[in-house]
């Protein structure tokens, strides 16, 4: 038993880990929650730290803890920041107590310890690291905190390169006209670079919806304490605290119009998430389209060839498959499910206070960390680096029968699918069959069924 040593807390003592720089109040959670073997996200706990360090530096202004505790907790907070290997010591299963309190008191005891031990000062996890706190306003605004910092820094960079990504192999493929197609089957002619630009258009009205958040998840709950009423906090608490986060993280945060709402609910990240979801939506759209694109290359469309990045079979060999659209679509559909989870988490709010905390910062952070790898693999692994195959898109493109709609305003509807049923039947271009059935000339039929013009009427 030499490798543990005794810690205590209200409810009577218990051994801990000898190494473990966590308490009491940790190990219970260890030993109660052994549900999932996950444990927070890292993005989460680096936030929580931030909290409390901008928590120190509130109270210390305030005057309500002195100088050397304020400087230990800091210092303790800074280290953390600085060696991941320290985040070990919060092992804290996800799915625990609802309000998040084993993770917040995880992180109380974890700095009062690691504060002690750099500083000798005598910090206590509630008293001190905890004043002016609750673990129901702690864990809402280390929610916000986390998901604002992987909006702005991961996610809405890497949709922007995945936008630019887009827009310059757009620029690339004008000269590209191929066979537009609605529900699978073969429509009017479309250029390669009018299909990128619809993803680009796509991809930018998500980040504009998602700009809308970054403000809303900006501000907090911190200074609502245990119900939202304050107690037990500096009236000016909320503000400074605010203050001392903003310029440690360089993102402008502040007080939620209404404390109530801000503990009691968790309506702004599951706004965000559902707006995760229809970016999700719009990424597995542009990765499906490749796929479709990259089928064959003999049995299929063949249009593209995606970069061949490894083999893709163990049994059948020089197969190659678009590995990356795979990838992205899986992830995509799994922020699809995360948002589920949130949803059903986010009315779970019993009158004061949400209990579903930990599950829907886990999942939240999960599906912005998954859109942004996959906003990033998908645009250096495939879209900047697939070759079209010219031959392919020309070859179905003056035979497509579809062509004939632009003979509509003419000779008329009725006229025109009697001219597209029979170049169907006779497998031949309609340019040869509407001349054998009108008497538009040639040369006005090649101006008339140009693909490239079709593109752009008018």
């Amino acid at each position: 038993m030499s490798h543990f040593r005794e810690e205590s807390d209200s409810m009577g003592t218990l051994k801990v880990p000898a190494d473990a720089l966590y308490g009491a109040q940790t190990q219970r959670a260890v030993d109660n929650f052994p549900v999932s073997g996950h444990t927070m996200p890292l993005p989460f706990i680096r936030a929580l730290i931030q909290v409390k360090k901008a928590a120190a530096m509130a109270n210390l202004h305030l005057g309500c803890i002195d100088q050397s505790v304020h400087d230990g907790i800091i210092r303790a907070c800074e280290a953390l920041l600085n060696d991941e290997k320290l985040l070990s010591h919060f092992p804290v299963d996800i799915f625990q107590t609802g309000s998040g309190t084993s993770t917040n008191m995880n992180a109380n005891e974890v700095i009062a310890t690691l504060a002690y031990r750099l500083t000798g000062t005598n910090i206590h996890p509630n008293d001190h690291v905890n004043y002016g706190q609750s673990s129901n306003d702690v864990i809402p605004t280390t929610i916000h905190v986390s998901a604002a910092l992987a909006l702005n820094k991961d996610l809405l960079p890497a949709l922007e390169h995945l936008s630019k990504t887009i827009a310059t192999k757009a620029d690339t493929l004008k000269g590209y006209c191929k066979t537009g197609r609605t529900h699978l089957m073969d429509a009017m002619p479309v250029r390669m670079d009018q299909s990128l630009r619809g993803w680009q258009a796509q991809i930018n009205q998500q980040m504009a919806h998602l700009g809308y958040f970054q403000s809303t998840i900006q501000r907090l709950a911190l200074g609502g304490t245990a119900v939202g009423t304050g107690v037990n906090a500096h009236p000016q608490f909320a503000i400074r605290f605010n203050q001392a986060l903003s310029k440690i993280t360089q993102i402008d945060f502040t007080s939620a119009d209404n404390f109530f709402a801000a503990i009691g609910s968790q309506d702004t990240a599951v706004s965000l998430s559902g707006q995760l979801k229809s970016t999700a939506a719009t990424v597995m759209k542009i990765a499906n389209d490749l796929r479709w694109m990259n089928s064959g290359p003999l049995a299929g469309l063949g249009e593209i060839a995606l970069p061949a990045l490894q083999p893709g079979s163990s049994i059948m060999p020089g197969k190659i498959n678009p590995v990356i659209p795979e990838a992205v679509a899986m992830a995509a559909a799994q922020v699809m499910g995360n948002d589920t989870a949130i949803t059903v988490g986010g009315q779970s709010g019993n009158f004061e206070l949400n209990v579903m905390l930990p599950m829907i910062a886990s999942n939240l952070l999960s599906s912005l960390e998954l859109l942004a790898n996959s906003a990033t693999i998908l645009a250096d692994k495939a879209i900047s680096g697939f070759t079209v195959n010219e031959e392919n898109i020309a070859a179905p493109l003056h035979k497509n029968p579809i062509l004939v709609t632009a003979l509509n305003p003419v000779i008329g509807y009725r006229k025109a699918a009697d001219i597209a049923k029979k170049a169907y039947e006779t497998k031949r271009p309609v340019i040869d069959v509407a001349e054998e059935l009108t008497d538009i000339s040639r040369d006005e039929l090649s101006t008339l069924l140009d693909p490239l013009k079709l593109t752009s009427p008018g």
